[in-house]
């Protein structure tokens, strides 16, 4: 069972949702919602409450990975998504009511006695309510151009007291149709989630908990291709963060590779279909929109070579299908942001390189960081590989010798002789930096000098960035540091997966397990937060996160896989 507070309840291939609002304070009301659109409007569109004779009850909720239960001291309802556009609803001794969350030009109006449409236009759809079983009573006064409220109450008719309805969403016309009982309904639910738990990856027992949240979490947050989204998407969250980051779809990508290869490559290929003509990423998008101000850092070579180590589902024609594109992302970055020619890339802010508020951009921008050159460093390599594996050997060659040539330039540029360093673009002037990011370049692996190799993992677990929970994004001591600070100390799950796949790629499984053992222990305890608490493991920000499932499950497969040798 699940906190409904923390984690909301929807399904996959869904954009219906049931959640309380984060931004209300107390003991916080249920909303049905429409997380279309965006993160910038929580997307209400009803309140949920529980009536018995005309008065709202009190309830608990009672969370399931496909129920939603409500219970009463008189009775209890349930509620089930038992298609991607249904909402079906059943009680037993207490009524539904469902207080609309209206704006300008919503209205309701009856279809037959047992079914009324109500039109949302503040949340561009329309619901068509049907009582299956009782009555269904509605009050919705109209005023000039709208309803001056909408209030419909799901009630019982029958002396057992029992209610069945639905919510279907639509947007023009609805196409009258009968529904299948809500326990059939609710039956093939179960035997859709039992299926995706199945292929979720395996790990130790121990975590057996976590591994339940984070298996929800990333079923539940996939929604069907729509709008801007060209293929089925797994949000971030069906909290607030409701968009899909270009950087955050890698590592789902990446737990989802090994056993629901189809679903892993729409999400890494979902950013390369809208990729601009320069070349650039979006930053995020959404069904309605794609924000181009900014985009995410090109570990995309990365995730690419870490999927098709899984199984040979990477197969020629896809390969095909991504090379032009990587190149472009890939020349994207040594081409427009390089504004003083000197060969190493640059962030123009710190929302382009996913660490937003990194202490290294506490100077202003543009910097230079060696995590860039060092992941493109690495997406060179592979376009390189990819172009060999399609006869294409004077490209495989060319990108071979711009890997080394960056990694020479890197390493003459950012290593000081006792660490990595950010720098000023243009002026190349070093910024005093305590962030993990400059930890990054350990992603080389044995690219690097044996020396700067072994002081980059002797330092990772010796000056203060390993606490009892994982990695802080910022040294706990230094003047920067913030508990909730965002990338100013917190623990993420991305830069915890970029450094322990580095650690084992450098020869330092030992510290990489460990380290692997600390965020999936805390993962476990705490939820699939955001983010954490360096100091305390608790979580922090939006609770039901999938890139954060998705590290903690990949996490725990390796762990698991250690455990059988």
């Amino acid at each position: 069972m699940f906190d409904i507070k923390k984690i909301p309840f929807s399904r996959y291939g869904s954009f219906i949702t049931i959640s309380p609002n984060h931004h209300e304070d107390g003991d916080r009301p249920l909303y049905l919602r429409n997380i279309r659109n965006g993160d910038n409007d929580f997307g209400e569109v009803f309140r949920i409450d529980l009536v018995h004779e005309g008065t709202p009850l009190p309830y608990q909720a009672v969370l399931s990975p496909t129920l939603l239960r409500l219970e009463s001291a008189v009775g209890f309802a349930e509620f089930c998504i038992t298609e991607t556009h249904v909402l079906q609803i059943r009680s037993l001794g207490t009524g539904v009511r469902l207080t609309g969350i209206t704006g300008a030009y919503d209205y309701a109006i009856p279809e037959e006695d047992h079914r009324w449409e109500v039109n949302h236009s503040r949340q561009e759809m329309r619901y068509m309510l049907t009582s299956i079983k009782g009555r269904l009573v509605v009050d919705a006064p109209f005023m000039e151009q709208r309803c001056e409220k909408i209030i419909v109450d799901f009630l019982p008719g029958n002396p057992l007291g029992e209610m069945e309805g639905v919510i279907e969403e639509f947007t023009t016309v609805h196409q009258p149709r009968l529904y299948a009982a809500f326990s059939e309904g609710h039956e093939l639910v179960k035997k859709e989630y039992q299926a995706w738990l199945e292929r979720t990856l395996k790990i130790p027992e121990k975590y057996l908990r976590g591994k339940e949240q984070a298996s929800y979490i990333t079923w539940s947050c996939v929604v069907p291709p729509e709008g801007m989204l060209t293929r089925p998407a797994m949000y971030m969250s069906k909290n607030w963060m409701t968009n899909i980051w270009s950087w955050d779809h890698c590592f789902n990508a990446m737990a989802l590779a090994k056993n629901n290869p189809d679903l892993a490559w729409d999400q890494f290929m979902i950013f390369f279909d809208l990729q601009d003509g320069s070349g650039m990423l979006p930053d995020f998008v959404n069904n309605r929109s794609a924000l181009w101000n900014f985009t995410k850092p090109p570990i995309h070579g990365w995730t690419l070579r870490r999927m098709w180590e899984q199984n040979d589902f990477v197969t020629e024609e896809k390969l095909r299908e991504v090379y032009r594109p990587l190149e472009k992302w890939t020349m994207w970055w040594l081409t427009f942001q390089d504004s003083d020619q000197d060969g190493i890339p640059q962030y123009n802010h710190g929302n382009d390189s996913g660490w937003d508020n990194s202490t290294i951009f506490h100077k202003g921008t543009p910097v230079e960081s060696p995590d860039l050159s060092s992941f493109l460093v690495l997406q060179m390599e592979v376009l390189a590989e990819i172009a060999c594996r399609l006869g294409k050997n004077d490209e495989a060659r060319k990108w071979m010798s711009e890997s080394q040539a960056l990694l020479d330039r890197m390493l003459d540029h950012f290593w000081d002789g006792h660490r990595f360093v950010a720098k000023r673009s243009g002026t190349h002037e070093i910024i005093e930096s305590n962030s993990l990011v400059l930890y990054i370049p350990l992603i080389l692996g044995n690219r690097l000098p044996p020396d700067i190799l072994n002081r980059l993992a002797e330092d990772i677990t010796t000056k203060g960035f390993l606490t009892e929970y994982g990695l802080a994004t910022e040294q706990p001591d230094s003047p920067f540091y913030k508990e909730d600070g965002y990338w100013r100390g917190p623990i993420w799950a991305p830069t915890t997966m970029l450094l322990v796949d580095g650690l084992i790629s450098s020869g330092k499984k030992e510290v990489a397990l460990e380290i692997a053992k600390k965020f999936c222990t805390m993962a476990a305890k705490s939820g699939m937060a955001e983010n954490y608490n360096a100091l305390t493991g608790e979580g922090l920000r939006d609770p039901a996160f999938t890139w954060t499932s998705s590290v903690f499950l990949i996490l725990g497969q390796l762990l698991a896989t250690e455990e059988t040798r």
